[in-house]
């Protein structure tokens, strides 16, 4: 079970070559604010995303993988913005989802139809907080805070 579907991309800039015109345009100005805001989160090809960052996980299958700290997603309706951080036990995302802007948050993602949606000041704040503490509820480093 892959909860991402496969896009037949093989590389991060294949994925973007692979976006509609319009989309990937919206996707690249987003991969651009990413890459400025947090440098230090290394872009790669990530289960059918873009990702940025690692961090260690244990998923569905109790095996230990690299997860991206941040993902960036091309979706039927829309995109995602995945902020696989948590915050005093709350998700960054969900925590800030009412500055966010006209987007639809669950947990760590952030849904939005076009960029122009997104409250890109706020979004770049959560971007920096995630850097510096990514982690879902599961993951190895979060145990290690003690949540």
């Amino acid at each position: 079970m892959n909860m991402f579907k496969p896009v037949g991309a093989k590389s991060d800039q294949e994925y973007i070559d692979m976006l509609a015109p319009e989309r990937q345009v919206q996707i690249e100005e987003l991969d651009r604010i990413i890459k400025q805001t947090v440098p230090s989160l290394k872009r790669f090809f990530a289960y059918n995303m873009l990702g940025y960052g690692k961090f260690k996980y244990k998923n569905y299958k109790k095996e230990i993988i690299d997860w991206p700290v941040i993902a960036l997603a091309s979706q039927k309706n829309y995109m995602s913005l995945y902020v696989c951080a948590i915050d005093d036990g709350e998700y960054l995302a969900e925590k800030n989802k009412a500055k966010l802007g006209k987007v639809n948050v669950g947990k760590s993602c952030i849904r939005f139809k076009k960029l122009d949606d997104l409250n890109i000041e706020a979004v770049k704040e959560v971007l920096l907080a995630a850097a510096k503490n990514p982690g879902l509820v599961g993951s190895e480093n979060t145990k290690k805070k003690g949540k």
